[in-house]
């Protein structure tokens, strides 16, 4: 059942949990994050980072199979664009059948974000879809790890301006720089949950996470109950697929074929956002 992004975060306020948002480069890992979520009966979102990923896979290629597979999941599922970097590329989701967009204009000046953000909020509301804008700063790389330094909280979302920010733009959902990066963590995340709590009294509107690989399920849960509903997760994946095809090669005597590559990364990947979701469900974390 394919729905919108903020139909998909109501459903995540309403249990007090987070919506997982896995990006996909490939069918395997449509169908890993599709089957994770429909044997443990929890709404997901599906979603293609472009700018990161259009190298793997083209957006009108993998668009249209999201939207297909979305339509026929048994579980709620939002189809999302990642990190759109200009108007066509948004547009171009939009006329695919894009349920959720997010449009990030961070590395700009603030009033051009602004700007530019709120002419995205009223192009995806003609289409009946929802929109993630993005204000602070986060690594850039979606699928190679960070450089190890975390972010100064110089960087880090200001409260008050994110709440001039959805005033003006009219986002649905905020992506906010808390202390999280792209890719691998090379050394410890030091999250800062009061301003997770901050954004979201001064917003109103859903906190977004992004760089969800390598957050302890402890940290995951204090994040859910402040005010995330959406968290990106999507290099640990990747990598464990990896680890377990790498496994694979060095245990076969005899020929490798392609089909059992695409098998066992599926495979590791559907066993990776099972464990996931579960996490992001939140039944267990006290948040403390």
């Amino acid at each position: 059942m394919r729905i919108t992004l903020k139909r998909i975060l109501e459903l995540a306020e309403a249990d007090n949990m987070a919506i997982a948002a896995f990006n996909v480069t490939s069918l395997e890992g449509m169908l890993a994050a599709l089957s994770a979520a429909e044997e443990l009966h929890t709404p997901v979102i599906l979603q293609f980072a472009n700018a990161a990923h259009k190298k793997y896979i083209s957006l009108e290629t993998i668009g249209p199979v999201m939207v297909g597979l979305a339509e026929e999941a048994k579980v709620p599922v939002c189809v999302h664009l990642d990190h759109g970097e200009n108007f066509l590329e948004v547009k171009t989701a939009l006329d695919i059948g894009f349920t959720g967009i997010m449009y990030d204009g961070s590395a700009l000046p603030y009033e051009k974000n602004v700007a530019n953000t709120r002419y995205v909020a009223q192009l995806v509301r003609e289409y009946g879809v929802s929109l993630e804008a993005e204000l602070g700063c986060l690594g850039r790389e979606e699928s190679e790890s960070v450089s190890g330094a975390l972010p100064s909280e110089a960087s880090y979302t200001d409260p008050i301006l994110a709440g001039d920010f959805i005033r003006q733009t009219g986002a649905d959902a905020l992506a906010c720089s808390f202390g999280t990066v792209h890719g691998i963590y090379l050394s410890e995340p030091k999250l800062d949950f009061e301003r997770i709590e901050k954004i979201r009294k001064e917003t109103g509107v859903p906190v977004v996470m992004h760089g969800g690989s390598g957050i302890s399920p402890g940290d995951f849960c204090r994040c859910i109950d402040r005010g995330v509903r959406k968290i990106n997760f999507y290099t640990y994946a990747a990598k464990f697929a990896g680890d377990a095809v790498k496994r694979l090669s060095e245990e076969n005597r005899g020929n490798l074929y392609i089909h059992d590559v695409f098998a066992t990364a599926r495979e590791s990947m559907q066993k990776t956002y099972r464990e996931t979701l579960k996490i992001f469900r939140n039944e267990k974390g006290d948040g403390n």
